[in-house]
């Protein structure tokens, strides 16, 4: 099994919020990697990483990354896949991360979902594979109308809960 998505981080720190992207990819059946990588630290196996990706058959990369957040922008700088940034929650609650990432000049972009939102960044990265792919579209049309079924479930036991001036 070859991966299409690989995840990246600066740390295994950032393993707790960046698992809600693997449990995704694993729930959609997705075959990913995992690595930690530091634009900061070990910048010459994140070229390397980037540089290679695309010819091991990677689809989509999700990178987080805390405080000053480069990661997702070096790696997008060396590659033509699509990264999605995840800013990690850290100094100034993930502010720092979220504006770092999302300040990319022209001709690097980097796709960025909000703070800790690994679970929205791997459901992004099925969404771009499910263009080429019936099997995985269909996982996801099923997955998003669970979605409202939750809702719809949540306002049936929200109609039994009773107050004295509630109306509905």
């Amino acid at each position: 099994m070859k991966p299409s998505v690989s995840i990246i981080m600066g740390s295994t720190s950032d393993m707790p919020v960046m698992e809600k992207a693997c449990k995704f990819l694993n729930d959609m059946r997705i075959p990913f990697e995992v690595n930690a990588l530091s634009a900061h630290r070990t910048p010459q196996a994140v070229e390397q990483f980037a540089k290679e990706a695309k010819g091991r058959g990677i689809k989509v990369i999700i990178a987080g990354a805390g405080m000053a957040a480069a990661l997702p922008g070096v790696i997008a700088a060396m590659t033509t896949l699509p990264v999605i940034g995840v800013p990690i929650k850290g100094m100034l609650d993930g502010l720092d991360a979220m504006l770092s990432i999302i300040q990319m000049p022209p001709g690097i972009p980097v796709a960025t979902v909000g703070v800790n939102g690994a679970m929205n960044a791997a459901i992004l990265a099925v969404e771009m594979i499910a263009l080429a792919d019936e099997d995985v579209a269909a996982r996801l049309a099923e997955y998003k109308a669970g979605l409202g079924a939750k809702i719809e479930k949540a306002n049936k036991e929200l109609a039994e809960v009773k107050y004295d001036f509630k109306t509905n």
